[in-house]
């Protein structure tokens, strides 16, 4: 079976967020799929069956299925694009979250996700316990989104990750404007065995919308300011968000399973 692994939301190795992505003729049972995503020990593994026009994606965490992964599904079109399929411009992935579209337009990897519904939600001690610094708003979708008001708190967070699992949402973002770019963020996923994720997709239909209702843009620049780093071009379409990153080929290989 052919994996390859690729660093999202990037144009050069060691950097963005790497993804592992196995294509298959037919599914694997789930037991396995999990097994292959322990052995790979990174923060996502994905799965892909070409079903007819479309491609079925399925994302897994060490920790388990989730229902949503940008830098996984860029890799994937990656991977379709130049080792699969390299005619094509346009591929569909059929996922958890719907139909995903995806469009090449040159080095860029255009997304079509749907925004997450951002609820305002209270501060609370144990936030502030849990991530180490208060921030100025709180908001609720899939995830936990905690706004800052400066870019080097962000940088310099060192949230306790045990306490994160005990707040709700399924991931934390914390987000501020930027002196570069019009945000940075990092997001931190201890809940799915990924103490930070280096450039989190689906995190960004959270913090895109934010930033783009804030700043009364409808495209901005995000920055993910983990170690490894990466940039996201985000534009507002409908209830939608388009996300586009660049993506870099890191490894080819034939794994063994059987």
């Amino acid at each position: 079976m052919k994996q390859y692994v690729v660093d999202a939301f990037t144009e050069k190795v060691f950097s963005g967020n790497p993804a592992a992505i196995c294509v298959l003729d037919s599914w694997l049972d789930e037991k396995t799929m999990m097994s292959i995503t322990i052995e790979n020990n990174l923060s996502e593994t994905a799965f892909t069956v070409k079903e007819g026009d479309k491609y079925k994606l399925r994302w897994f965490t060490p920790g388990g299925e989730i229902d949503l992964c940008g830098h996984a599904t860029l890799a994937c079109a990656y991977v379709v694009m130049n080792k699969i399929e390299p005619d094509l411009k346009t591929v569909t992935f059929s996922t958890m979250s719907g139909d995903l579209i995806v469009n090449r337009k040159g080095d860029l990897y255009e997304m079509d996700f749907p925004a997450y519904d951002l609820k305002h939600v209270e501060i609370t001690d144990a936030m502030v316990d849990a991530i180490g610094a208060k921030p100025v708003e709180a908001y609720m979708g899939r995830d936990l989104l905690c706004v800052f008001d400066d870019e080097k708190t962000v940088r310099e967070l060192k949230p306790n990750l045990d306490k994160l699992k005990k707040i709700d949402g399924l991931l934390l973002h914390v987000t501020a404007p930027g002196k570069d770019t019009d945000s940075v963020s990092r997001s931190f996923a201890p809940k799915l065995n990924v103490p930070e994720d280096p450039v989190c997709g689906s995190g960004h239909c959270h913090i895109a919308p934010y930033w783009m209702n804030k700043l009364n843009k409808d495209s901005i620049v995000a920055y993910q300011a983990s170690p490894r780093g990466g940039t996201l071009y985000c534009t507002k379409y409908g209830d939608r968000v388009r996300l586009s990153g660049k993506a870099a080929l890191y490894s080819e290989a034939d794994i063994n399973i059987g």
